[in-house]
């Protein structure tokens, strides 16, 4: 079964500010690899983010953040970025952001 893949508007534009061709294209190829088998890959989130997976985009330091809503038949990417972790710039934080400024749903609803 083949999923759907939808990028949110953060996603996309974040996707897009990597000047890096090379990175774009393996993040794109992560994306691409997400409509077989979603909820297998990654890896679950916790906490806040609780319900979205993630996945390394591009080696170590990229990340794309993920839900999976089989009842649509759909992958919905909700922030794509580096992982700095404590940095103000760090694809979670900016997930967590999102999600409590209610710009997005949190999956499963």
């Amino acid at each position: 079964m083949s999923y759907r893949i939808v990028l949110t508007p953060t996603a996309r534009e974040r996707l897009e500010a990597i000047t890096d061709r090379r990175i774009r294209q393996k993040i794109g190829e992560g994306i691409d690899g997400l409509r077989e088998a979603p909820a297998s890959q990654g890896k679950a989130l916790l906490g806040e983010l609780a319900g979205y997976r993630s996945l390394r985009g591009a080696g170590q330091r990229y990340r794309i953040i993920y839900s999976v809503d089989r009842h649509k038949n759909q992958v919905l990417i909700l922030a794509i970025g580096l992982r700095q972790q404590g940095g103000r710039r760090d694809v979670y934080s900016l997930a967590k952001k999102l999600l409590r400024l209610r710009l997005l749903e949190p999956p499963g609803r």
